[in-house]
């Protein structure tokens, strides 16, 4: 009569497998039944891990079953998942033969002399693992810094991956022609053809003295509302100063310039904020340089620049005064030099006085109202050598600049008396005493200019 355990319902062989596993564990004369059970056991566990790694692959995208699988599985079935092993590096296996028909497979593991391990040098101490934040690029331009691949590296993959042809076209595939690519500079890169043509056009408009004001107003239109011009903002502020600095003499250039400037940081969609410092330059060379418009020009044309340089001064200031802690100090500097310069022009004056409207309340008590007296003095006097008109527009903006004095609510004084109008002649000198008082807001000017005195 056969022996039945030779023949098993299950793949794991009870008289090979399962013994020869007990016979290690020291289990000799295994009954042939629990054999059985045992095996039958096995194969049920074995298909159930199985079919939760299954799921992990499948969920992972995966057709081959890796030891990360397994291990999940073991996990999800709370069994205490194997050690050592990696998905990452493959195992391999060896073969041995035990015997006749005796075949023993295990693993290939590399032998390792600890004697070599110990008397080998230490590593080196690895760095400290750090983050570190950088730009990739700034308004569409990429930066030269180590962390960003250099321009050479992307022109040399392209160059590598098609050559080109006799016109200069890319063509399919390397070719010996390849290495004869003229490589251009990036810069000439930056921009595109579109934009290349759109900033030649707003150049000859805006610069062309045939061009109607129709155009002229279109392009403006163009520079305050239309979005994508952020590549273009260096080459009109360029634009600006060289035009500026060659159109000293034509004032309606110089009012056209302003307002290409007022444009762009009107422009919701542009981000001009680091381009701030260079816009200064040309405002503060309208607003206090020496000589604005030709001789024959009229005051009107000048102090129509000037006015509207002091326009933007302030609009810049109010919006980036924050932003840029160092702007309105050197403003402030640069505007109180005009003020103070005795040989300046009445025009330079008019212009700092004009530019101190927008630096405050604070500036106006400490650098203005303190040298007022003696400014007065000397520009205002009967030997200064001004006009009718330029005496006119100085007072004007005196008094202009001193009504960013003016806070009812912080008003001391209710009425005005001999004394304190004796007061203000000491403080401001007579000149200027004479025209607060000839004003028709002149009462409050002077409590202004007499409050902000306790202050001091």
């Amino acid at each position: 009569m056969s022996n039945p355990m030779k023949f098993s319902y299950t793949l794991w062989s009870p008289s090979d497998t399962v013994k020869d596993v007990a016979e290690s564990l020291g289990i000799v004369n295994l009954p042939d039944e629990v054999a059985k059970s045992l095996a039958m056991d096995i194969e049920y566990r074995i298909n159930e891990l199985l079919e939760q790694a299954i799921r992990f692959m499948k969920h992972s995208k995966r057709t081959n079953l890796t030891t990360s699988d397994i291990s999940h599985a073991m996990k999800v079935l709370n069994v205490e998942p194997l050690y050592g092993y990696e998905s990452s590096r493959p195992i391999r296996f060896r073969e041995a033969i035990l015997g006749p028909g005796q075949t023993l497979y295990y693993i290939d593991d590399d032998e390792v002399d600890f004697e070599k391990i110990i008397n080998m040098p230490l590593p080196k101490v690895p760095r400290e693992v750090s983050f570190t934040a950088h730009w990739l690029a700034i308004e569409g331009v990429q930066p030269a810094i180590p962390q960003n691949p250099l321009p050479d590296e992307g022109r040399s993959s392209l160059t590598s991956a098609g050559g080109s042809d006799s016109r200069g076209q890319p063509s399919i595939g390397g070719s010996a022609g390849s290495a004869e690519v003229e490589v251009k500079p990036l810069v000439k890169h930056a921009l595109s053809k579109e934009l290349q043509l759109y900033f030649e056009r707003v150049v000859n408009i805006l610069t062309n003295a045939d061009s109607s004001d129709t155009m002229k107003t279109a392009v403006l239109n163009s520079l305050g509302n239309d979005p994508g011009l952020h590549q273009l903002i260096p080459y009109f502020i360029q634009l600006v100063a060289e035009r500026i600095r060659m159109n000293l003499k034509n004032p309606p250039m110089l009012y056209l310039m302003l307002q290409v400037v007022h444009r762009l940081l009107t422009n919701p969609t542009i981000f001009i904020e680091p381009y701030i410092h260079s816009v200064m330059p040309p405002i503060l060379t309208l607003l206090v340089g020496k000589r604005v418009g030709s001789t024959q020009a009229t005051n009107d044309e000048h102090y129509k620049v000037r006015d509207f340089a002091a326009s933007l001064l302030m609009e810049v200031c109010t919006k980036y005064g924050d932003t840029y802690h160092t702007l309105k100090p050197r403003v402030t500097r640069t505007l109180l030099k005009a003020f103070m310069d005795s040989s300046k022009s009445a025009g330079t004056k008019y212009g700092a006085l004009a530019g101190f409207k927008c630096m405050g309340v604070e500036v106006i008590r400490v650098l203005v109202l303190a040298n007022l007296k003696d400014w007065a003095a000397v520009t205002l006097s009967a030997g200064a050598h001004l006009t009718d008109d330029d005496r006119t527009r100085l007072g004007h903006v005196v008094l202009d600049t001193l009504r960013v004095l003016v806070e009812p609510e912080f008003q001391t004084i209710d009425e005005l008396k001999d004394s304190d109008r004796q007061m203000l002649i000491d403080y401001v000198g007579e000149d200027i005493t004479a025209l607060i008082l000839a004003a028709p807001d002149g009462d409050d000017i002077a409590k202004a200019v007499l409050d902000s005195k306790k202050f001091q």
